[in-house]
């Protein structure tokens, strides 16, 4: 539904000039006005993600049984650096004393790192191309049409399979367990089957669950099984990620738990930020 603009202009406040602007946006960047903010409560500047982000060992063997034809769909869905990235899983090194320094800068409602001369954010041209995903092109929307419709984690699992011993042990609550999902790759490889678009689906969910929706050990959201899924059919999912990605770290700014591509945040900050150790710690 539309609405004129008249309708809604009365609730937006006139702009009082640059000093007050100012102002506001001083006032704005002060973490510790912030209700819970972590920038103040140094009990809290341990990330809970730390207990989350454990190793997989299941994930790089199943990645290499793979057969060509389903990592080259890996490849036409634009996640051939995911793929790298997974098959490079165990070799990662979380350095979770950076990620909990930018933490405490994050600022929850301007999605910004408030540093004391400037501020900076992930912005989602830099992601995609870190991460190799389908670059978002804007004036493309209106050659997409979009259905909207309730999220069955049934329907997009059974391309894989529909025995519903496979699927109970692949999904509980509201998430997907990706262990049993590998452990069918797994048994199709070995087997030689020829599903190799199913295989190839399957692998997109492990992948992606571990390298760009990461929220705990083994197991990503009904939604963001949904994502995973469009990508194959075309869907730029570099926005979502992303988002993910903000909602973690405002997630762990307020003291909850830190999810979504630590991989990803690790890049951005290896290009951007130059971390020292010190031993004064107020400095």
């Amino acid at each position: 539904m539309k609405r004129n603009y008249s309708e809604f202009a009365e609730d937006i406040p006139p702009y009082s000039g640059l000093k007050a602007a100012r102002e506001t946006h001083a006032d704005l960047k002060q973490l510790s006005a912030i209700p819970g903010h972590i920038y103040t409560r140094p009990e809290l500047q341990i990330l809970p993600g730390q207990r989350r982000f454990s190793k997989m060992p299941w994930l790089v063997p199943m990645l290499e049984l793979l057969p060509p034809t389903s990592i080259g769909h890996l490849k036409e869905w634009g996640l051939s650096t995911v793929f790298v990235l997974a098959k490079n899983y165990n070799k990662l090194v979380h350095v979770w004393e950076s990620v909990t320094a930018m933490v405490e800068l994050w600022h929850p409602q301007t999605n910004m790192f408030i540093f004391s001369e400037f501020e900076a954010t992930i912005l989602l041209e830099e992601l995609e191309i870190m991460l190799g995903l389908p670059r978002y092109q804007r004036g493309e929307e209106s050659e997409i049409s979009y259905t909207m419709e309730q999220i069955n984690s049934w329907s997009i699992l059974a391309y894989i399979t529909t025995k519903k011993n496979d699927l109970y042990s692949m999904t509980s609550g509201m998430h997907v367990h990706l262990l049993p999902i590998a452990q069918w790759i797994t048994s199709q490889c070995k087997r030689k089957t020829t599903n190799y678009t199913a295989i190839a689906k399957a692998a997109a969910i492990c992948i992606c669950g571990v390298i760009l929706f990461p929220e705990s050990d083994g197991a990503i959201s009904f939604g963001n099984l949904s994502i995973i899924d469009s990508n194959s059919e075309g869907m730029k999912i570099g926005q979502a990620v992303l988002g993910f990605l903000y909602a973690g770290l405002t997630s762990a700014a307020l003291g909850g738990p830190f999810y979504g591509s630590i991989v990803a945040l690790e890049l951005w900050m290896g290009m951007h930020i130059q971390f020292r150790a010190v031993e004064n710690l107020s400095t």
